[in-house]
């Protein structure tokens, strides 16, 4: 026997339909625990049922992979029913995931297109009642429902290319509407003589399930990254919120022999917001905070303390804190409207991260109330000012 006919025969069906269970429970694994850890239930739960039909519609497939089983006709035409459904209901779900930020899609033409399966499955059966000598080698053949999975296929595939999806997506749709032409040409034209076509639609079913696990793995870990971002950084400047910028400065200390914290404050920022709008004074923001990651990359991280404070934890085995923090301050001054007010503190000073924000804070009041636009180290303030913020 050679591949071919291993392939083309039971043995192939039971291949095809196994490997396809299996990618489908993986995702079915996945949508089961989107479904508990994220809001949007009813997405998923549409997700996993249609994931369910199409585990269905493979064992139907597994069943008919063996001659001697007699299953009832009932059971065939339900089969191409749920096979159909499901295609509608996952595209529906992907197209859901990828576009609602965007777009406001709409599950009414989806809903429509799921009833008018089921009129045409009892038209179907109306028009073509079972016969049992009718039955072939894969079951029983029902040309409407074939035809509209087709039409169905297109649809969704012409509807989707104005929508900004996932490559992935289309590749998939594509490998669905070969594989649908493939087994419609396998079933009317060349009634099973051809195993190239009985090859197709064989494999394509892997091919595309294959990629629908993918785009959705890919989903959830791009989920998961984005859960993880907006939990460690700022949504505005980019730079780390207070809480992880601590935990990094503290990481620092305990890898460095020395370090030091610039904190910085734009001068005169509440004035520009007042004067020249949120939108103006945030893309200021954002710029100050820029010049002070680029500045730091490399020797330590940048974060947002509060407003537009903004501070930075660098290693100074190799750079002086003064050089680096007059490097933010002129670039500010170059580059931006707006200037700042700079101070920092040593490890010399002390080895607690709090401890050093705080004096370092203390060392851009300083620059702030003496003049402004200047760069402040805290033992450079004098004994009798100290403390006094």
């Amino acid at each position: 026997m050679t591949i071919m006919q291993w392939l083309t025969g039971p043995n192939g069906q039971l291949f095809s339909s196994c490997s396809v269970i299996v990618v489908l429970g993986l995702m079915l694994f996945m949508s089961i625990k989107l479904f508990v850890s994220y809001r949007n239930k009813q997405t998923y739960s549409l997700l996993i049922t249609a994931i369910a039909l199409a585990v269905l519609r493979q064992c139907t497939l597994v069943g008919l992979a063996f001659p001697g089983w007699k299953l009832s006709p009932w059971f065939y035409l339900l089969s191409s029913a749920l096979h159909i459904v499901s295609f509608i209901i996952i595209n529906f779900v992907f197209m859901k995931l990828y576009t609602y930020r965007s777009a406001q899609l709409k599950i009414t033409p989806f809903t429509i297109m799921v009833l008018l399966t089921v009129i045409i499955a009892i038209v179907q059966f109306a028009v073509q009642p079972f016969d049992p000598a009718a039955r072939t080698a894969a079951g029983f053949n029902f040309p409407m429902l074939d035809v509209y999975s087709i039409v169905v296929t297109l649809i969704i595939l012409l509807a989707t290319r104005t929508a900004d999806m996932n490559t992935k997506f289309y590749s998939a749709l594509i490998v669905f509407f070969v594989y649908e032409l493939s087994r419609a040409a396998d079933a009317y034209i060349f009634h099973g003589s051809q195993p190239f076509f009985q090859l197709f639609a064989l494999l394509l079913p892997i091919a595309y399930y294959s990629l629908l696990f993918m785009l959705l793995f890919e989903w959830v870990i791009d989920r998961l990254l984005s859960t993880y971002q907006s939990s460690i950084v700022d949504g505005l400047t980019g730079l780390y919120n207070r809480r992880h910028f601590t935990s990094k400065a503290e990481g620092l200390l305990a890898a460095s022999k020395s370090a030091a914290v610039i904190f910085c404050d734009i001068d005169n920022f509440k004035k520009l917001n007042d004067t020249q709008g949120h939108h103006k004074a945030d893309g200021v923001l954002k710029r100050v905070a820029e010049i002070i990651k680029e500045e730091s990359s490399g020797i330590g991280s940048a974060g947002r303390y509060g407003g537009e404070e903004l501070l930075a934890c660098i290693s100074t085995d190799r750079v002086k804190p003064d050089t680096v923090a007059e490097s933010i301050r002129k670039r500010v001054e170059e580059e931006t409207i707006v200037t700042v007010s700079v101070g920092f503190s040593t490890t010399k000073e002390s080895s607690s991260v709090p401890e050093l924000v705080k004096l370092a804070d203390e060392a851009m009041y300083f620059s702030k109330t003496n003049g402004k636009n200047r760069v402040t180290a805290y033992k450079s303030i004098p004994a009798s000012l100290k403390g006094m913020k």
